[in-house]
């Protein structure tokens, strides 16, 4: 069984709910990021979404386009963060899924039968590929259920019904729901209407359902625990990343990524 179902399958027995913080491959450095996940790993990230820096981002906000820039700005190449996660993921003892959240292009440019390869050798579960539209992704669904490997499709507040049926019958290990209209970053409230955008969701699918985008404080993830399977949590955590450029910053960053993920993991229990 693919770890990222290993897992539902666990909450969902436990009546419990998964909490996703995301990080930036690369920023400030590969050093970092692999510090930082082995501390939200064990500070109550059920799995972590790791972004894979890539140019031109087409839903991230201000925080993570910086932060993606940095890490390309810093020469971070694809083989150097599947290497990180290898040496990440094979420490003794290490149980947390690794989702990778990556644009096609960089899939394609690898070719997708030897991404899905390098990426299940260095660790990672599954992937959220929110560039790609549901009409072309049929190929990559069926290379991702041969492997095994989760695949994982964004739906979005404006997406149709009959499209949302077709979104998650390509998807594997969950669903990504995003709660907002626009780009990520952080909001004072969620939208009202990602409850019936869940409500409609589980009618068509057994997938968990994850919500993401503006979700970034204690009270977001209380107000959604009831209703979904899983909270992810991406500009709250990135933005603390430029701070990390120095050691003293290293060193207090690292405690403010911990001390977050106790936090808003938390508000889950």
């Amino acid at each position: 069984m693919n770890p990222i179902d290993t897992l539902f399958q666990t909450l969902r027995a436990e009546s419990r709910k998964a909490f996703m913080p995301f990080l930036t491959a690369g920023d400030p450095d590969l050093a970092f990021t692999q510090e930082a996940l082995t501390a939200m790993a064990a500070s109550g990230a059920s799995l972590i979404e790791i972004g894979f820096p890539f140019s031109d981002p087409i839903a991230d906000g201000p925080v993570i386009q910086a932060s993606y820039t940095r890490a390309l700005n810093a020469k971070v190449k694809l083989a150097d963060i599947f290497a990180m996660l290898k040496a990440t993921t094979s420490q003794p003892g290490w149980n947390t899924p690794i989702v990778a959240m990556v644009s096609f292009t960089l899939i394609y440019k690898l070719g997708a039968e030897k991404f899905i390869a390098t990426a299940q050798a260095a660790g990672i579960s599954g992937a959220v590929v929110p560039d790609m539209p549901v009409e072309e992704a049929e190929e990559l669904a069926k290379l991702a259920a041969a492997a095994n490997f989760g695949f994982i499709l964004l739906v979005t507040p404006t997406t149709t019904p009959r499209r949302m049926e077709t979104i998650v019958k390509a998807c594997r290990g969950f669903v990504y729901v995003v709660s907002i209209v626009g780009i990520t970053g952080e909001r004072n409230q969620l939208p009202g209407a990602v409850k019936d955008m869940v409500a409609r969701l589980r009618t068509l699918t057994d997938l968990p359902l994850c919500v993401g985008f503006g979700v970034s404080k204690p009270e977001h993830v209380r107000d959604l625990r009831d209703l979904v399977d899983g909270v992810i949590v991406g500009t709250a955590f990135v933005r603390k990343l430029e701070a990390a450029n120095t050691p003293i910053g290293r060193l207090a960053t690292l405690e403010e990524l911990r001390t977050t993920c106790v936090s808003l993991s938390a508000a889950l229990e």
